[in-house]
């Protein structure tokens, strides 16, 4: 993973992905970037990295190639497409999925780059927009032992905390974990900021007592501020959030698997997002509940 030997090319440049595109070109990485949207990725052209009009022209110019998208829909279009990555990426390549995605289908594509000589992972993340302009990312992974190891040096550009989990889909499977946890906590954050408004407290006030003891979270350190300032901007999309909700209970359900809370969390969430807030944060949540 020399920078001065290896292209790295990104399809999607949002939230997350702008930030891990700045830092591999910050490390050295000459870099390639394909987004739905040129626009949004215009500061990263402005600052030396080399725009591609689709996946498939990425690929055949990288020696690596890292998605962060939005579905699993995009994720299969952008490997599996006429135009994707896998039918354009040279032999010996190393495709990395780091969308949020299903398990099923990150075996699907490790087994169709493994047919064409490519290697493939699914690394999933976790530390929102934060995580990502801080290069403090949890990167979950699954695939070949030997294929991580290999990517290591760069995954080591944008997180600190990453863990090999197994085998094609084991990221996935990881990072459904880390969704279920952070699905209920969340609403357990939002209804004590409720309670604490309610009881004629000063939220605030009431944080500085509870977020180091045994209720401490990230999202009750990182995030209640944010509901208490009114500043719902997304660092995790509300509904990127009900999509990963959907893919762990569908996953839940194949395994025979009762999620109570996270069926709880995504009704909720469901119900904020018809009320127009679907591009808001995760955090968001907390605007529903304070009107129940």
């Amino acid at each position: 993973m020399n920078p001065a030997q290896t292209v790295v090319g990104l399809v999607g440049t949002g939230v997350m992905g702008k930030s891990m595109a700045g830092h591999f070109m910050q490390a050295g990485y000459q870099v390639h970037l394909y987004n739905r949207t040129k626009s949004k990725a215009q500061e990263l052209i402005d600052q030396g990295a080399h725009w591609q009009e689709s996946p498939g022209t990425l690929a055949q110019n990288c020696d690596v190639i890292i998605t962060m998208v939005g579905f699993p829909s995009d994720v299969e279009e952008v490997y599996l497409g006429e135009n994707g990555i896998l039918h354009n990426a040279k032999p010996g390549s190393y495709v990395i999925d780091m969308t949020t995605s299903s398990p099923k289908l990150a075996q699907k594509i490790e087994d169709a780059a493994r047919t064409r000589g490519l290697y493939a992972l699914d690394a999933p993340v976790s530390g929102g927009d934060v995580g990502a302009k801080e290069a403090r990312l949890s990167i979950m992974v699954g695939g070949s032992r030997e294929v991580f190891e290999t990517m290591l040096p760069l995954f080591q550009k944008i997180g600190t905390n990453i863990v090999y989990q197994g085998e094609a889909g084991a990221g996935q499977h990881t990072k459904m974990c880390n969704q279920i946890a952070i699905a209920s906590n969340m609403m357990g954050v939002v209804e004590a900021l409720v309670y604490a408004e309610k009881s004629g407290l000063d939220p605030t006030t009431v944080l500085k007592s509870i977020e180091s003891g045994a209720a401490g979270s990230w999202s009750l350190s990182n995030l209640a501020p944010r509901m208490i300032a009114g500043n719902f901007a997304p660092g995790f999309y509300v509904k990127h959030f009900i999509k990963d909700m959907k893919i762990a209970l569908q996953s839940a359900e194949e395994m025979n698997a009762k999620l109570p809370g996270l069926a709880l969390a995504k009704s909720l969430y469901e119900q904020l997002a018809a009320g127009g807030d679907e591009d808001s944060g995760t955090h968001a949540l907390y605007k529903l509940v304070s009107k129940l």
